[in-house]
């Protein structure tokens, strides 16, 4: 959700203003400028702790890094439609659309694990973003997009999966939930969804649980054409 094709210049202007240490907001500050471009469709831009940046090009199934002095290379290929991404504890948290799960790659050895995969006995529809908390917790959305595989998960929602690999639904009914973060003192979980104008704020009682949501702020849209939130509807 975070980004459209070629615009890497802006996944590195968040990536400078949303750091991993979870600080303070601090504004953005100097001049826009495009580093790399060719990608088909750029997603997840996610820091490290060292100054490095991961970011998905899901059409081309490929996660890549900028590494703290600009080089651009690529972290892994054949990623499954590989889509949003959080730093965490030297692993990388993604949504891997097309195996239907949320998966956990270790940074140093690129070996990767299952976090979590079904919901009642049931694969996921095909996790779109995730964000992780300090408990090790993930929340992830899972929509259903024209381009999604048919079957799998009757009901669109989006999850909680605790350390431990618990998962509960936290909400159902609410067509395409898309992006998805929490707010720095993990007290509000924003989510973005597609095809809507609105942002909705959950407040979080407890991780993994959250009460009513709000509409946040309302996103302005093109004129004249169909809502589509913050993201395409493809």
């Amino acid at each position: 959700m975070r980004a459209r094709t070629g615009l890497i210049s802006m996944l590195l202007l968040a990536a400078t203003v949303v750091s991993a240490e979870r600080n303070a907001d601090i504004g953005t500050s100097g001049d826009l400028r495009k580093l790399f471009d060719g990608f088909e469709f750029t997603e997840g831009p996610a820091p490290d702790r060292n100054g490095d940046l991961y970011f998905t090009d899901p059409k081309a199934n490929r996660v890549h890094r900028v590494d703290a002095k600009g080089g651009l290379s690529t972290f892994l290929e054949d990623m499954k439609y590989t889509n949003g991404l959080m730093v965490d504890r030297g692993r990388l948290i993604a949504a891997q659309r097309d195996e239907g799960r949320v998966i956990a790659i270790d940074l140093r050895t690129k070996a990767i694990s299952v976090i979590a995969d079904k919901f009642e006995g049931n694969r996921f529809i095909g996790p779109n973003d995730v964000v992780v908390d300090k408990t090790g917790g993930v929340y992830f959305t899972d929509p259903r997009m024209p381009t999604s595989a048919p079957g799998f998960q009757e009901k669109e929602g989006f999850y909680y999966v605790t350390a431990a690999g618990a998962v509960t639904r936290l909400v159902e009914g609410l067509p395409k939930p898309n992006g998805v973060i929490l707010s720095p003192d993990e007290k509000t979980l924003y989510v973005l969804f597609s095809g809507r104008t609105d942002v909705l704020a959950y407040p979080v009682l407890a991780p993994g649980r959250i009460g009513a949501g709000k509409t946040l702020c309302e996103l302005d849209q093109a004129k004249g054409t169909p809502p589509r939130g913050g993201v395409p509807l493809a």
